[in-house]
């Protein structure tokens, strides 16, 4: 252990992901989608080559649609965002981001493989589990920083304005 970096002197050991040949990926915005009485701006996260296609956008705004209908996802006067991720082939997240409790976003993730006829709750076992990818970060990053802004501002229908028109669109 290297005394004044805290760091082993030997890091060979840690963060190797061999095989795997990153890659970049499009953020794109959507329209605002309204959910259970909340309100979400829409992204979509893809290769540039394989974009999300209209067919499965229009499914997921379905199934949230259904889900907050239902109740089963409930965003009552709740701002926040959607990430629509197309993974690789034809699996898809849903990650649906509400701003609760001031200064919390909560999470729902919801997965669509290829032969599912829908998108369904994902669960992960254990306690640590995964959170977003370094692709979704960068949208979560950009609404990080929008939500601060709006949280500093006056928060009335003018800063919600301000804040449901600021997007991000570029690389991940």
């Amino acid at each position: 252990m290297n005394s004044q970096s805290g760091l082993p002197a030997d890091l060979s050991r840690f963060g190797n992901v061999e095989g795997y040949t990153h890659y970049p990926k499009t953020v794109t915005p959507g329209l605002p989608a309204p959910a259970g009485g909340g309100l979400l701006k829409w992204y979509d996260i893809s290769e540039a080559a394989t974009p999300v296609t209209s067919e499965t956008s229009a499914l997921a705004q379905r199934f949230l649609a259904a889900e907050t209908a239902t109740g089963r996802l409930n965003l009552k006067g709740e701002l926040g965002f959607v990430i629509l991720h197309r993974c690789g082939g034809d699996f898809h997240f849903l990650l649906v981001s509400s701003w609760r409790n001031a200064n919390e976003m909560w999470e729902t993730v919801y997965a669509k493989t290829s032969d599912a006829p829908d998108f369904a709750l994902f669960a992960l076992p254990g306690p640590h589990r995964a959170t977003f990818c370094v692709w979704e970060l960068a949208a979560v990053n950009h609404e990080r920083l929008a939500f601060n802004r709006y949280l500093y501002s006056a928060r009335d229908d003018a800063a919600k304005r301000v804040y449901l028109g600021d997007v991000y669109e570029g690389g991940a």
